[in-house]
């Protein structure tokens, strides 16, 4: 599909909560005005503050939260709530965790809207693709099934942060219109169809109860094109709070690669040009079953950004260069950037908080897909986005 008039959107005001450092608000866009925004972290609310200001923001549990601390009318209520509990395996607590378990407290001040008259127009929700199996895809109906009991259709999509930056972060996301607002046939699809609704997300649809299936509907939304932004072009000439590592622990690490892995290495040396991988270590299995760490590199992209909770959370870059092979940490500003935000975003002075911060985001680039070519529509901006079929 390709755009065949350009706007500027005017959709609205919007909630948004587990806001983190604001990267919602930054793929939103000017456009949209935040009418209230929530975190219960202080240090993610600083830096939040330090780059929006804090008219907005209210730092707290959002369990103690009522629809009375909600200002005005929004057309958007945005939720990433926490993916800890949402396990690939399935074994962990789920939606009925502590911290996953948010995303009732999020729904219970919908609903409160709702009775309020301000049932927003659009509500969204973003988290891991473990959402997708976890407990057998019973927390995924739970999603679904509380989109519909709360009067709004539905739809999926798995959006993967490579389309846009050098970084492999897919995502599910979630987003519903209320039933009395109108749906656009343009913006939807019969089929599953396209890249955004991947084989993992058909199956967890098609394992819904039948009546659930019937609410749902499959979102159309325009593949963009390739990023042509290498793992290369984020990289900082001088970083600072990380070091380059001695020639000692650069060897340590290519000493946990697998034969696979040394093979990717030796390619890149051939190629004569200057690669930049992303490294993690990762505990595998041996032949014998025994449990073993290996470092795992990447050329393409990086990896999926996580939080710093000890060394092998932490992304290492190698680069290989003139026959030699570097490595060191990734620099924090260089995951903001991997996050696609810019260089004048205001990072923590801490290594550590600000790793946390980007490695729980939600990627700036993927927002602004989505607000462009479907929230945008579905909330009512003024004509729509047009687009030619």
């Amino acid at each position: 599909m390709a755009e065949s008039t350009v706007r500027e959107p005017a959709p609205g005001g919007y909630y948004e909560f587990f806001a983190g450092g604001g990267m919602v608000r930054a793929g939103l866009g000017a456009a949209w005005h935040c009418l209230f925004a929530n975190d219960f972290d202080p240090a993610k609310a600083a830096s939040y503050r330090a780059n929006w200001g804090d008219a907005d923001l209210k730092v707290g549990d959002i369990a103690t939260l009522s629809a009375a601390d909600l200002p005005g009318e929004a057309a958007l209520m945005w939720g990433s709530f926490p993916c800890q509990d949402l396990s690939l395996a399935g074994v962990g607590a789920g939606l009925g965790g502590k911290r996953s378990g948010t995303f009732h407290d999020f729904w219970g001040l919908a609903r409160a809207l709702a009775d309020d008259g301000r049932a927003p127009r659009v509500v969204a929700v973003e988290n891991v693709c473990g959402a997708l199996t976890s407990h057998g895809g019973r927390d995924f109906e739970v999603i679904c099934r509380t989109f519909a009991d709360a009067g709004y259709r539905c739809g999926a999509l798995v959006i993967n942060a490579d389309r846009f930056v050098p970084q492999s972060r897919p995502r599910l996301f979630v987003i519903g219109v209320r039933d009395d607002a109108g749906l656009d046939p343009a913006l939807t699809t019969g089929t599953a169809d396209g890249p955004f609704h991947t084989p993992a997300l058909r199956r967890a649809v098609e394992r819904l109860p039948v009546e659930l299936q019937g609410r749902m509907v499959w979102w159309r939304l325009p593949e963009p094109g390739r990023s042509n932004a290498s793992l290369g072009s984020v990289i900082e000439a001088e970083p600072s709070g990380v070091r380059w590592h001695s020639a000692a622990e650069t060897g340590r690490l290519l000493a946990l690669m697998s034969p696979t892995n040394l093979a990717k290495v030796e390619a890149a040396r051939r190629t004569g040009e200057r690669c930049v991988g992303g490294l993690y270590r990762r505990t595998r299995r041996d032949a014998s079953g025994a449990r073993i760490q290996r470092a795992e590199v990447r050329f393409d992209v990086a990896g999926c950004l996580r939080t710093p909770g000890g060394g092998s959370s932490r992304q290492t870059l190698l680069v290989v260069e003139d026959g030699q092979v570097r490595s060191r940490l990734m620099s924090a500003r260089e995951t903001a950037r991997l996050m696609g935000l810019p260089d004048s975003y205001r990072l923590p002075g801490s290594y550590s908080a600000a790793c946390h911060l980007t490695g729980d985001g939600v990627a700036v680039p993927v927002v602004r897909h989505l607000a462009q070519w479907l929230i945008e529509p579905l909330a009512g901006a003024p004509a729509g986005l047009r687009r030619a079929a």
